[in-house]
């Protein structure tokens, strides 16, 4: 019997374009072997079936119904770890090694050092391949080796270095190569998987390889208003593909691709988007050179602030109850939609730093539960940012005042409207401000504040003030 390969499916759910996959391929292509598809269920990513587990459950269960119509069987194994490879291995005697593609930061990084040593010790190779960034950790460093803190001169460097192409993978040589198996691998496994899918209530609309091309079509149709409409929440002016890329179900060669042969026609718009791309490889860096910042603050002098202790006002930002309509919006679409225009988680980060003054880790530990496309270093990063505690953050003095942020990129309310109807019949020059609605306006619009909106949590600029000595003091 040749050799079979596993193929171990973890944030990469597509055919096309997945290194691990293609590099497998092409080793059963040269020794005659075959390759298996594999996913391990690890059980504490599915005892709590939030926004961020739903929407990562369908899109496997997209993925697996997309390889059953292939002939392929994607094997769900439950367990921990070592239940993972023992399952695989009693299952499948033949196979001589795991091919996937690595994680290089938290606790994917930790986890695929288990299973490097756990497969060795069973005499089984562990070959892993960089697939979900353009650049590894690693790659891009000061000439001293050093790594970059801020992010100019790293895009500097980033934007010299040439770029992986797509890679085009065969399905009818995926078909011919792939090994058959009359059963599952682990017959409790699909049965969990089933259970939990059950539970996934929520619909999220688009999943899967063939909806991020879609969405990236339709991207590259408005791409020449990318860096004027990108701040306008109401607009559909970003590319709404980090989902997608979250989960793997597009490659970011693919999508940088696209946007390189789109760039001299499209100019700054394409710039724009792919300096987005080198931020998002930027705190790719960042979390593995510093691989305590999800606990730790970056910047050393602001590790221990006095963050003030108040369950009510965490309360009232996660449920879009603060009194200021745009952190509400925000907020609000949050817990609807399971994503947040960037604008917005900018400015609702800022909020729970800088006015209600509480701790960054707190937004972030949520942001994780809730966002469908969270990404560990890149949301660690946005919130450190924001918080001015990590690499090339915002100063400390420069505080996001919700209203302004409001009237500047929801000019109109349209974006509050759509989230917070409660305020969708005042005048727009009121929506930003609802508690300064004169008296006879609130009875011609049958509008009371408090009581049907919330009035302000705080006072802006008092908050700006003592946020401001917080930083002083730690300094």
């Amino acid at each position: 019997m040749s050799e079979v390969v596993g193929v171990w499916f973890r944030r990469d759910f597509r055919l096309n374009d997945q290194t691990a996959l293609f590099q497998c391929l092409e080793r059963s292509k040269k020794s005659g072997g075959k390759w298996v598809a594999l996913f391990h269920l690890d059980p504490k990513f599915s005892e709590e079936i939030c926004p961020h587990h739903d929407y990562f459950f369908q899109t496997v269960y997209e993925f697996k119904e997309k390889c059953a119509e292939a002939g392929i069987r994607l094997h769900i194994i439950y367990g921990t770890v070592d239940e993972f490879i023992k399952k695989t291995l009693e299952a499948i005697p033949e196979l001589t090694a795991i091919y996937f593609n690595q994680d290089e930061v938290g606790s994917g990084k930790i986890r695929d050092d288990v299973v490097r040593k756990r497969l060795a010790e069973r005499g089984i190779s562990a070959t892993s391949f960089l697939d979900t960034h353009l650049t590894s950790a690693t790659q891009v460093v000061k000439a001293d080796g050093q790594p970059y803190k801020v992010f100019t001169p790293y895009f500097r460097t980033w934007s010299k270095i040439a770029k992986p192409a797509p890679l085009q993978i065969s399905l009818n040589e995926l078909q011919e190569y792939y090994y058959p198996m009359d059963s599952s691998i682990d017959p409790n496994g699909e049965r969990y998987f089933s259970n939990i899918i059950m539970k996934s209530k929520r619909s999220w609309g688009a999943l899967g390889e063939s909806e991020a091309a879609d969405r990236l079509e339709r991207f590259t149709a408005i791409f020449h208003t990318y860096h004027i409409k990108r701040d306008i929440p109401s607009e559909y002016g970003t590319s709404q593909l980090s989902p997608f890329l979250k989960t793997g179900v597009i490659s970011i060669r693919t999508i940088y691709q696209k946007i390189v042969e789109c760039q001299m026609d499209i100019g700054e718009g394409a710039h724009t988007y792919i300096k987005e791309l080198a931020w998002r490889e930027f705190y790719n860096m960042l979390y593995y050179y510093y691989p305590q910042s999800k606990q730790q603050a970056l910047r050393e002098e602001y590790g221990n602030l006095a963050w003030e202790t108040d369950q009510e006002r965490l309360d009232k930002w996660k449920e879009g109850m603060t009194g200021f309509p745009i952190i509400d919006a925000g907020m609000r679409q949050l817990r609807q939609e399971g994503w947040m225009h960037n604008r917005l988680r900018m400015i609702t980060a800022s909020f729970l730093t800088k006015d209600y003054l509480l701790d960054w880790r707190l937004g972030e530990r949520y942001f994780e539960k809730m966002l469908i496309d969270y990404e560990e270093a890149t949301n660690i990063g946005g919130w450190q940012w924001a918080a001015s505690v990590g690499a090339d953050a915002v100063p400390y003095f420069r505080v996001f005042n919700p209203i302004r942020q409001s009237e500047r990129f929801d000019p109109l309310g349209e974006y509050i409207k759509r989230y917070v109807p409660e305020l969708k019949d005042l005048p727009a020059q009121y929506i930003h401000e609802p508690w300064k609605l004169p008296p006879e306006l609130a009875v011609k619009y049958n509008f009371e504040i408090d009581s049907d909106y919330p009035a302000p949590t705080i006072d802006h600029q008092l908050q700006r003030q003592k946020a401001i000595a917080l930083f002083k003091g730690g300094e």
